[in-house]
């Protein structure tokens, strides 16, 4: 991979701790800013009881972390991001109609798992 590309930053992800990090029931949150990060973190815990750590992440971190068979969630934003450097390096993944995904109720798209 391409040190450039893998610099560029495709979201933020936030965790309470080092092992307690934002999921969906089955991913790792990726969000397109902090501002919608917080946004979810208010709905998941709204009298805001857990005290979370916002972080960007990088478009390596997340490969690195795809590689390891980590489950990602992305919202519209991050996979604005993350697909065309993904395509640009290879990795098979697909455009997402997220307003059809909406109308289904789905916020995130889910990847997980990315070669050895």
């Amino acid at each position: 991979m391409s040190a450039e590309r893998d610099s560029k930053v495709v979201g933020y992800f936030a965790y309470a701790s080092p092992v307690e990090v934002v999921c969906t029931d089955t991913a790792c949150v990726i969000a397109g800013s902090e501002a919608a990060m917080r946004e979810f973190l208010a709905e998941l815990d709204p009298g805001g009881a857990t005290r979370h750590t916002i972080r960007k992440t990088r478009f390596g971190e997340i490969v690195t972390g795809m590689k390891r068979g980590a489950p990602y969630a992305f919202d519209e934003e991050a996979y604005g991001r993350f697909c065309p450097l993904a395509l640009e390096a290879g990795i098979p993944v697909a455009r997402v109609d997220f307003a059809a995904a909406r109308k289904r109720g789905e916020r995130f798209i889910k990847l997980q798992g990315y070669g050895a």
